[in-house]
């Protein structure tokens, strides 16, 4: 079951592998939870500013990964934004695993962010809605 909701907040911290996007306090951010029997296997946050949408990040645990919990938070994103123009996002150079997700979901690499992440490159991504 996927929840948009920040009710899981404290479990969310509590897996998370980064903790400091819970630094951020946009007041644009929103939050997917994919959850399982009231367990937290995966979430998505994401900003959304005027017509445009910015994926902030995506996780998912590690003993829950490859069963398309990640496709199925995009997926719900997707499918619920209505009037918008784009949703982008910033991956990793070194993750072809995310890379392919996105690709698949019909995301375009627009440009490159050399050193992005501490000394790796980062792509940025864009999907036209």
């Amino acid at each position: 079951m996927i929840e948009k909701t920040d009710k899981y907040i404290n479990e969310i911290k509590e897996i998370s592998d980064n903790k400091s996007i819970f630094d951020r306090n946009s007041p644009f951010e929103n939050t997917l939870v994919y959850l399982d029997k009231g367990n937290v296997l995966g979430f998505l946050i994401y900003d959304v500013i005027y017509e445009k949408v910015e994926i902030i990040y995506i996780f998912v645990r590690k003993e829950c990964r490859n069963m398309h919990i990640g496709y199925k938070l995009l997926n719900n994103l997707i499918n619920s934004l209505k009037d918008m123009e784009n949703i982008t996002l910033e991956v990793r150079c070194n993750n072809p695993s995310a890379i392919h997700l996105y690709e698949k979901m019909g995301f375009k690499k627009v440009a490159t962010r050399e050193k992005y992440y501490c000394g790796i490159d980062g792509i940025l991504m864009e999907k036209k809605l």
